[in-house]
C-alpha cells in the first residue's frame, strides 16, 4: 500500500474511510484540514495564531487560564448548582431566552459545553478555593492578622523642627486642635482632612508610624519624630481590630488563591516549540513544562 495511503488511513481510523485516489492522489476527510480562524476576508492558521498570541502578549494569560482549569478539572456541582448558576450567568448576560444563548455562542465560537463550562466556572473556582484552604482560614488569618488591622489617626507634618515642637506643646496642652493646627501647618495633602487618615490597614503607614500606632492608646499626642525630611506627630483615634469575617474570609481565599497561581505560573513555564518561528511555514507547538 502507497505511503500516502497508510498515512491516510493511521489519520482517520476505521471509521472513516478516504476517497478514492485518483491519479496517485488522495483527499482527506474535510474536518482533518488545519483548523484555521477566519476574521472576515482574513484567514489565520491555526499555526500562526499560537504566534500571534505570543506577539500580542496573550500567552501569559492564555498560561493563567490553562492552570486554572486544570486545577478545577475535578470539581463537581450538583445538579441544583449547575442549573442556577447557568441561569444567572445567562441573566448577568442579557441571555435570557434560548435564541439569545445560541446567537452567543456562534459570536463566541464556543460549543453548548463551552458555554456551561464558562457559565460555571466562577463557581468551581470558589470550590476550589475553599476545599483547598478553607479549613485552614483561622490559621493564615493569625499569620497576617497584623496587615488586616486597621487604623483612624492623626497627622501632623512639617520641615520645621522648632514650629513641631511648638505645635505638639499646644495639641498637648489642650490651647489648640490637632484639626486646625494640621489644616494650617501641615505640609501634606493630610491638610485638607485636618490631618485625619483612615481607616486604612495599619500596614499601609510608613513602618516607624506603624511601629508606634501599634503601641500607643487613643488620644495620646506622640512627640515629633523625625523621618526622611519630616518632623512628624500622630495621634491614635481608632484601632480596629481585624475579624474574621465573611468579608475577610474572601480576601484571604482570594489571596492565597493568587500566590498559589503566582507559584504555579512560575513553575510551569510557557513557550512556542519549532523548527523555525520566523518562517511562517513551521508549524509551533505550544508546551507547558
Amino acid at each position: 500500500m502507497p505511503l500516502l495511503q497508510l498515512l491516510s488511513n493511521s489519520l482517520t481510523g476505521s471509521v472513516f474511510k478516504t476517497t478514492r485516489p485518483i491519479s496517485g492522489c488522495f483527499f482527506l476527510p474535510k474536518f482533518i484540514a488545519m483548523a484555521h480562524i477566519q476574521l472576515g476576508n482574513q484567514t489565520i492558521p491555526a499555526a500562526e495564531a499560537l504566534t500571534l498570541l505570543a506577539e500580542y502578549q496573550l500567552l501569559s494569560q492564555f498560561q493563567r487560564e490553562l492552570i486554572i482549569n486544570k486545577a478545577i478539572a475535578n470539581v463537581e456541582l450538583t445538579p441544583e448548582e449547575k442549573a442556577a448558576t447557568i441561569e444567572q450567568f445567562s441573566q448577568q448576560n442579557n441571555n435570557t431566552t434560548q435564541e439569545a444563548i445560541t446567537a452567543a455562542q456562534k459570536q463566541l465560537c464556543i460549543t453548548p459545553q463551552q458555554f456551561e463550562a464558562i457559565a460555571t466556572r466562577e463557581l468551581r473556582v470558589e470550590k476550589f478555593k475553599q476545599a483547598t484552604w478553607g479549613n485552614k482560614l483561622e490559621q493564615y488569618f493569625l499569620q497576617y492578622k497584623p496587615q488586616l488591622d486597621k487604623v483612624v489617626y492623626s497627622l501632623l507634618r512639617t520641615d520645621n523642627s522648632e514650629i513641631a515642637q511648638e505645635l505638639f506643646f499646644r495639641i498637648q496642652d489642650g490651647d489648640a486642635t490637632f484639626a486646625d493646627c494640621a489644616k494650617e501647618y501641615s505640609q501634606g495633602a493630610e491638610a485638607q482632612t485636618g490631618g485625619l487618615i483612615g481607616p486604612v490597614p495599619i500596614s499601609q503607614a510608613h513602618p516607624a508610624i506603624a511601629q508606634k500606632l501599634g503601641t500607643s492608646k487613643p488620644g495620646q499626642v506622640l512627640p515629633p519624630m523625625k523621618l526622611e525630611n519630616w518632623y512628624v506627630i500622630i495621634r491614635l483615634e481608632k484601632f480596629i481590630s481585624a475579624q474574621l469575617d465573611d468579608a475577610t474570609r474572601t480576601m484571604l481565599l482570594n489571596h492565597l488563591f493568587e500566590q498559589w497561581l503566582a507559584e504555579q505560573i512560575q513553575n510551569t513555564p510557557i513557550s512556542l516549540v519549532g523548527d523555525n518561528l520566523a518562517i511562517p511555514s513551521s508549524t509551533p507547538t505550544l508546551v507547558m513544562q
